[in-house]
């Protein structure tokens, strides 16, 4: 898969060919990747198997989800100019992008560590590019949510529309989805998380509730359903994670992990 990912995204930027080497014959060259600010490494993997792609000796001096500051040299790379050039883009590209949101991650990771929470990323990913996203996050320190709907069964409030009856619903689904698979309920309030959990789901996901809401939802949790899980999700941001944190909840997914990641600076000079 990786591969594949990999010859596609070069096929893109080279397109016919370079032209660069229609002109000039190619001669045995070196580079550096040099960090233009700091930051969390991510994509190592894709770029070696570009680097295996097209014969070029890559040695790196940081390795996923280590960190680097500004002026740091994360790799060395020789290869002939012609090859060199050709996957500058397609390489710095998906180092960027990865590294990039490998470093966002780190950030709510570290803001929530002291509490024991999980952090998950989610569904919100660019189209074709989930395994990419999710090994970011995943780099960065969060835990995979989802890949995909055949992962496990999320009751969102647009199924529950369609639901006249969640407990029956629930004892339905067991019958029918994978043995391993778990189910879990998104609850805007702290009835319907309520219901959910009577309605004996594995995970209730509270979404857009406030921290106090989210509280009141983790004392009747351990009181009466300790062995379910709470996840808190909906517009979480660096600024408010750790109150989310604080509340009890197992886990806390966030979409922002990806979508908000800016790009960080990383250049590529040859010798």
């Amino acid at each position: 898969m990786i591969t594949k990912f990999v010859q596609e995204a070069l096929a893109e930027d080279v397109g016919r060919g370079d032209l660069y080497a229609l002109v000039e014959e190619s001669v045995a060259s070196s580079a550096k990747i040099i960090a233009k600010s700091e930051g969390i490494v991510a994509g190592v993997e894709y770029i070696n198997a570009l680097a295996k792609l097209e014969n070029i000796t890559i040695s790196w001096l940081k390795k996923d989800g280590e960190a680097f500051v500004f002026g740091e040299i994360l790799a060395t790379i020789e290869a002939d100019s012609h090859s060199l050039l050709r996957c500058e883009r397609t390489l710095l590209d998906m180092l960027l992008h990865a590294s990039s949101i490998a470093t966002l991650t780190r950030k709510y990771v570290d803001l929530i560590a002291p509490y024991g929470v999980k952090l998950l990323d989610t569904r919100k990913t660019r189209p074709h590019l989930r395994v990419f996203e999710k090994y970011a996050t995943r780099t960065g320190g969060a835990v995979n949510h989802r890949m995909g709907l055949d992962d496990s069964l999320m009751i969102k409030d647009t199924h529950l529309k369609t639901i006249k009856n969640l407990k029956k619903y629930i004892v339905n689904a067991r019958k029918k989805i994978p043995f391993t698979a778990k189910i879990e309920v998104e609850a805007e309030n702290f009835m319907i998380a309520k219901e959910a959990m009577q309605a004996a789901c594995d995970i209730v996901m509270c979404d857009n509730m406030s921290p106090e809401q989210i509280k009141e939802v983790v004392v009747y949790r351990n009181e009466k359903y300790p062995h379910i899980l709470l996840e808190a999700s909906g517009n979480i941001s660096l600024q408010t994670i750790e109150s989310y944190a604080a509340t009890g909840v197992d886990a806390i997914s966030s979409g922002a992990l990806i979508h908000q990641a800016n790009w960080i600076d990383l250049s590529m000079k040859l010798d």
